[in-house]
């Protein structure tokens, strides 16, 4: 039977084109016009979401961290200052939430804690992302199951004993797997490609992958592997202020993703082996009548 789920009216598995995922993140820096940006450049690319984090920062970020000091853009500041600056709130995403209907591309967000869960419900997302770090926070995973939205679980830092207790949390039809590997940027000899198979046996659900590394050119090979899915973190430069950027794929390399992508698709084929009519006439010519065949 195929694992197909359904996120925002848009049949995601086996037998449908790759869901394509531009991660903005915080790659925004806490500007709206940055975040808007972002959003034309995943839309013009093709891609079909767009995914933003939300945070409630007195829950997320430790009591230990939240007085060091840093450097940002916007001067010297406490981390938690830092977190605070960079979050929206509802008027930001009420923006974002406006200008993804104008360009006709879907988005929702992978919320850190139960409040975010709340406050991006608000929206009515088509899905929710449960981040790597999250795949252990069990009362998470369940306020964000009860909303009866599809859940897209991404599986960095994780060992299968640890997904498998996650996959147990959720609906069984609204649930997509991401495998990935949680370093920014990530080496090729870390990503294990070869995992998207073996998750693809274990677990009746969509498998797909997040990736965090350099280049195109493994996440091409994560698609010819079996992912129905494929995130990737989007900049507008690579040189850019923030923590995810370096792993991130700027706008051209976005539109080369998403073209490449939907030649692999066609270029899959149905695994059934046949002689094609543009090869007749090619056979006609070159091959011997009467040759032995073994």
């Amino acid at each position: 039977m195929p694992k197909v789920v359904s996120i925002g009216g848009r049949p995601v598995g086996e037998g449908h084109p790759v869901y394509v995922i531009a991660e903005i993140g915080l790659n925004h820096n806490g500007d709206i016009k940055l975040a808007k940006q972002l959003i034309d450049a995943a839309a013009l690319a093709g891609c079909d979401a767009v995914k933003f984090q939300k945070r409630t920062p007195e829950l997320c970020v430790p009591p230990e961290q939240r007085d060091i000091r840093r450097e940002t853009p916007w001067g010297e500041m406490t981390y938690m200052d830092y977190r605070y600056r960079v979050e929206f709130g509802k008027e930001e995403f009420a923006e974002i939430d406006r200008y993804c209907k104008d360009k006709g591309i879907a988005w929702f967000a992978s919320c850190w804690d139960e409040p975010s869960v709340d406050f991006i419900e608000q929206f009515d997302p088509p899905c929710y992302k449960m981040a790597s770090a999250s795949l252990t926070d069990d009362s998470l995973f369940k306020h964000t199951v009860a909303t009866g939205k599809p859940i897209i679980l991404s599986t960095g830092m994780s060992t299968m004993e640890e997904i498998e207790h996650a996959v147990s949390l959720c609906n069984p039809e609204k649930l997509v797997i991401l495998h990935a590997t949680s370093t920014y940027p990530c080496k090729p000899e870390e990503l294990n490609l070869r995992v998207i198979p073996v998750l693809k046996a274990k677990f009746d659900a969509p498998i797909g992958y997040s990736g965090h590394e350099v280049g195109l050119q493994t996440t091409l090979a994560a698609v010819s592997l079996g992912a129905c899915v494929v995130e990737r973190h989007i900049t507008l430069d690579r040189a850019m202020w923030g923590s995810d950027q370096a792993a991130s794929v700027e706008p051209s390399g976005f539109h080369r993703l998403v073209r490449d992508i939907r030649v692999i698709e066609k270029a899959m084929g149905d695994g059934v082996k046949k002689v094609y009519e543009s090869e007749l006439p090619i056979q006609k010519k070159l091959r011997r009548v009467g040759a032995a065949t073994s």
